[in-house]
This record gives C-alpha cells, structure tokens and sequence, in this order.
C-alpha cells in the first residue's frame, strides 16, 4: 500500500486556490486512468484557467440565444420491480446482495420487468425573452403508430426537459465563485479527445437547483462533448430516497447528456441517459430503472445568439 500525495488543479473565481490532499491507494484512476503528479498538476493550471474561460463565453452565449428547432426523440425506458416486489423480504434481499443474480426469481417466478418505447417529433423554442418552450407529437408508442400532437412525455420515472442550457448553471461567469474546479483526467468522446473537468459546490446553497457535475471539454475549443450530473440536486429526489429506505438500500442516480449536434457555435444534445439504482452496503448495485434518449434529424429554423 503506498501513500500518494496529489495536488490537483482548484480554481474558484473568489480566491484562486492551489488545494493539496493525500489519498491512499495502491492504484489512483480518474477518468480516463491518468494519474497526474503534484508538477504536471501545477502545469494544468493555466489550461483550467483558459479553459474555464472559454467555458464562461460558451454559457454567456448559450443564455443568450434565441433557437427554434425541431427533431427527432427516440426514448426507451426499462423498469425492473422485483425490489418493490421482496421489499417485505429483507432475507430474500440479504441473499441477493451476497451474490444473488438481476432478475433471478425470487418470489417463484420471474422479476417484473416493464419495458416502453417512445418516438415524438420534438420542438424546442426559446425567445427574446428566454422562455423555452416545448412541445410533443407523439409518433410511435411501442413500435404502434400513432399520431398524437400536443401530448406530454409518457415516461413513467423521470420527467426531464431538454439539457440544452444545463452548461449555463455550471460554466456561467456568475455562478463560478460558487465552484471548485479541476481537471481530473483526459478521455475521448468517440473518438474526439476531451478534457475532464469536475465542478463541485464550495458550499451548500439552499434553494439552488443547479445541477452539477464533470463534463467532457475539447481541450482546443472548449466545447462541451459531455456531461455526467451529480444527482445531489435532481428533482423528485426524495421519491428515490423514500424507496431507498423501504429497500434499505442506498440510491444512486446517473444522469449523463451528449451533445454532438451543432450549429452556429450552440451544441445541442444528442443523447441523454438516465439510471436509478440502488446500492447494498457491499457495492452491489440493483439498476430498478433505465432512461436512455436519442435526439435525431435536426431541423433548425432559428439558432442566433444575443449576448447583453
């Protein structure tokens, strides 16, 4: 066992801060497996500097645009019940958290596992006054046609709205004194390379909603590739931790936004990814719900940026 002693890059706007901590690990990975030492460490400081930057103008020009565009939202959506079904059974539960297998029939028959598909045309629009608008026609339900304007998403565990202006609570000029930030390794998306920036809260803000994270950044343009949201703050959070309690069980929530379709410098998402587990005190993690959206066939009638 050896004792690494790391500096990583911290930066908040109100005190620029070099931050020094030991962890002890026979092996430290981030991201994409890189451990950086206490110089190389130092040395990424002006490239967090430029690219938090860059980020700053990124958010200030997403806030101010206007966008009317319309594609296509593929949702596929996957709810396994067995805990709601041995929630009465904590034997059954300590069985399978030794090293039971997902989906094994516990009650004598198999989990039920509920599983629904989604097409909807989708529009988004944000005006001059920064109002964004969605709206839904429900294609296909199911692999069915159908022909559904108007309609609302049939989602049954999470209502989402688009992560398109997700970037701003993180990266905007007025909301870096809130965050710490660092660099904590280097990845690829696709096959485009990225540098990982963490964003973590330096206090407790009540009554803020911004959500959080690491985020995928082009380590030449600043643009934003990717996204993986703390779920410290997602809505409804206290219906995970209501089921968490009756699972005795610890939840955790993945939210994760791509963004690889562009236009007049604004990147919009192309795929969002959500996953509700929840997890025994031995690391196991029991997946009740999966999320994934596919965002397809841009059409952009209006993207113009105004930055007051």
């Amino acid at each position: 066992m050896k004792f690494i002693c790391l500096s990583p890059v911290f930066i908040n706007r109100r005190n620029r801060f070099l931050g020094s901590f030991c962890l002890t690990a026979a092996v430290f990975a981030v991201a994409g497996g890189f451990l950086f030492s206490r110089p190389a460490q130092e040395a990424q400081e002006p490239v967090l500097a430029k690219l938090l930057s860059k980020l700053s103008a990124y958010a200030a020009r997403l806030e101010g645009s206007v966008l009317d565009f319309v594609c296509r939202e593929e949702i596929s959506e996957t709810i396994n019940y067995a805990l709601d079904q041995v929630r009465s059974r904590p034997d059954i539960i300590s069985n399978w958290a030794v090293g039971g297998a997902f989906g094994m029939s516990w009650v004598g028959r198999p989990a039920a596992k509920e599983k629904d598909a989604y097409v909807y045309d989708y529009q988004c629009v944000r005006d001059k006054n920064r109002a964004v608008r969605e709206t839904r026609t429900l294609l296909k339900e199911n692999g069915k046609p159908a022909n559904e304007p108007g309609t609302g998403l049939k989602t049954q565990n999470f209502v989402f709205g688009t992560p398109l202006l997700g970037p701003v609570g993180i990266f905007a000029q007025r909301f870096q004194s809130a965050y710490t930030y660092r660099i904590i390794g280097h990845d690829k998306v696709g096959k485009t390379p990225a540098v990982v920036i963490e964003a973590e809260p330096l206090y407790d803000m009540p009554g803020t909603t911004n959500l959080y994270g690491k985020a995928w950044v082009g380590p030449d343009d600043g643009e934003i590739l990717k996204i993986e949201w703390s779920d410290a703050r997602i809505g409804n959070r206290a219906v995970f931790e209501e089921r968490a309690g009756r699972y005795k069980l610890k939840p955790r929530i993945t939210l994760r936004s791509e963004f690889s379709a562009e236009k007049n410098g604004i990147r919009f998402p192309s795929k969002l990814w959500i996953e509700e587990a929840y997890v025994t005190e031995r690391g196991r993690a029991y997946v009740r719900s999966e999320t994934t959206v596919a965002y397809t066939d841009f059409k952009f009638f209006t993207v113009e940026v105004d930055v007051r």
